[in-house]
């Protein structure tokens, strides 16, 4: 039996976001309780890619160590690749048509390390989330419940209602929360507030299927993550991924096959015609999958006009639908959820407003329309790249060996194809090698307080990140000395919930102006002093020396969830003064 239960955050949706937001609030002290309609957590072998920021997220949480250990090493998605299929009778099928250096390069890449401490990985979603409920049950035992839907939702001024059914028993409860947060994919949360997502459905109809089967004598190229692949007897795209769980690369246990089909086409429905698809599209006849799970969906391009409704806040697919090319969608769901953690254990602490609740939708509504118009465009470059090569499923399989044999053509006049098509596969770089997308954001908020300067210039907006203090911009990484000849990075002076001043060596002044504010206002406030020779902790590198864009004598103020709030170039007359007004203004609080 469940009776009712009061609790201050009721999270809906047991998935990354969810999960993920039950995990922060549990460090940040406030108590949660997540349901979810499913049995259990996801079955879907999807969203895979976990971005550098996404990783550091889970650093501070404790859960990066075991995402690592059990996703793919970076030498095996150090690029991406295209072939002419993956086998046929023809010797040119499965032949390389192009390959590319993804993901920084499975660590190659200098401007990926100097981003982050943390690497980016691999890892399905249904992999992921057992181990963040792992570690959100280890946090709050108890507090995640499957087979629990959510019926119906009231608001009033001091909190939500909301009714929930137990799906096995149809037993019913009611839970009493300050806040909602809506992580459910959509399917509930935002209908009841009456926000509906708007934007483009049905782009590209798309089946995937699961399955384990050994093709290491194809899958050679052992740093190739995803194979991008144009078998000229089908003439259409059509992309295998390895799923591990044990091995990765070629000897992948597993594997997900996808292949798009006309929105309107029933035989999708049929789960023997698929497999027979993939067997001809792959070239296998012969091969005997075991087929875990056959899924169909659509590519929809998605954004919620409100991330607010009253005390209910929107996350992840409830807020954003992002097709799956570029990695974007599970990646922007879980930083959803670190904004709006610590915002809401603010003002549930007293040391915020009502107001600061607000800066969610004004920081987070805009990364979200801009990664789905993103993940939109990755896709239609693909099509693109199939324009270049000519590929055509009306046309016979000699036809469109025709003209993929000309890219391997010494031949004068196959050399406007060879360049057309070579270009097209470059340009799709935006995709795999987004980093200014995945890292470079910058928020403009209330939250966030202007010292008057421009943004710097951006040399590339999709591809080149560059590290900067610029307030709204996630803190420049460096790793940093302490004092016991520790190495650790920048990130991990973060304290759960607590601010982040950082002066030079000679800062003094900051430290004491830090702890006058917070013993004054009951914020806490981490004041460290870092310097090349002296400090609390040696820039040993000078890494930070190189990004903190402030004056000897000035100072960078950062949030709990690691963006620059504020920064000043140089010892102001009154230092308390000018850091109590900055925390009061990104608290919208006049407790600063």
């Amino acid at each position: 039996m469940f009776p009712d239960i009061d609790v201050p955050v009721l999270i809906v949706g047991a998935g990354g976001a969810g999960l993920t937001a039950s995990m922060l609030l549990s460090d940040l002290g406030v108590e949660t309780l997540t349901i979810s309609n499913a049995p259990s957590t996801s079955v879907l072998p999807k969203a895979h890619v976990l971005q550098q920021r996404t990783m550091e997220l889970y650093r501070r949480a404790g859960a990066a160590d075991d995402i690592y250990a059990a996703g793919t090493p970076p030498q095996n998605m150090a690029a991406t690749a295209w072939y002419a299929g993956l086998t046929g009778d023809d010797p040119n099928y499965g032949r390389l048509i192009a390959k590319q250096e993804s993901w920084g390069a499975g660590g190659a890449d200098a401007d990926w390390l100097a981003a982050s401490a943390c690497r980016q990985t691999n890892l399905p979603q249904i992999r992921l989330e057992p181990i963040l409920l792992k570690h959100a049950e280890s946090k709050a035992p108890g507090s995640i419940r499957f087979g629990h839907e959510l019926m119906e939702l009231t608001q009033d001024d001091d909190g939500v209602t909301a009714i929930v059914r137990v799906v096995e028993s149809g037993e019913q409860y009611t839970v009493r929360a300050k806040y909602l947060l809506g992580a459910d994919g959509g399917r509930t949360v935002g209908q009841q507030v009456g926000i509906e997502l708007q934007g483009e459905r049905n782009i590209l109809y798309s089946v995937s299927v699961h399955f384990s089967a050994d093709l290491s004598r194809w899958s050679t190229d052992p740093d190739v993550l995803i194979r991008w692949m144009w078998p000229p007897h089908v003439g259409l795209l059509a992309l295998l991924v390895p799923m591990g769980p044990n091995k990765w690369g070629p000897d992948s246990e597993e594997w997900v096959f996808h292949l798009n089909y006309a929105f309107d086409d029933q035989r999708i429905f049929d789960d023997e015609a698929m497999i027979a698809d993939m067997l001809r599209v792959l070239g296998t006849p012969d091969l005997n999958p075991n087929v875990h799970l056959i899924t169909r969906w659509s590519f929809e391009a998605l954004v919620a006009p409100k991330f607010r409704a009253g005390r209910v806040f929107l996350l992840g697919d409830s807020a954003h639908k992002h097709g799956p090319t570029g990695g974007l969608g599970l990646n922007t769901a879980i930083q959803d959820s670190q904004n709006i953690a610590w915002k809401i254990a603010a003002v549930l602490n007293g040391s915020a407003s009502d107001a600061l609740l607000d800066t969610y939708e004004a920081e987070r509504q805009p990364v979200g329309a801009r990664n789905v118009q993103r993940s939109t465009e990755n896709a239609m470059f693909h099509m693109q790249i199939g324009a270049a090569l000519g590929m055509d499923p009306t046309a016979s399989e000699e036809a469109n060996w025709a003209l993929l044999r000309r890219l391997w053509s010494d031949a004068p006049e196959d050399a406007d194809y060879r360049r057309g098509v070579q270009e097209a596969l470059a340009f799709q770089s935006q995709e795999f090698n987004e980093h200014n997308v995945e890292y470079g954001y910058r928020y403009d908020s209330s939250a966030v307080v202007s010292d008057g300067s421009k943004p710097p210039a951006t040399v590339d907006e999709v591809r080149v990140y560059e590290p900067s203090t610029f307030p709204g911009a996630p803190v420049p990484h460096a790793f940093l000395t302490g004092q016991d000849g520790t190495v650790i990075a920048l990130l991990d002076l973060i304290e759960p919930g607590n601010f982040l001043l950082i002066a030079s060596e000679t800062g003094q002044s900051w430290i004491e102006a830090a702890a006058a504010v917070s013993e004054k206002s009951g914020v806490g406030v981490r004041a460290v002093r870092i310097g090349h020779a002296a400090g609390d902790f040696r820039d040993h590198r000078l890494a930070w020396l190189r990004r903190r864009e402030v004056g000897n004598d000035g100072a960078v103020l950062v949030r709990p969830d690691g963006v620059v709030a504020w920064r000043s170039d140089a010892l102001p007359t009154d230092p308390q003064a000018a850091l109590s007004a900055a925390i009061a203004s990104v608290l919208s609080s006049p407790k600063g």
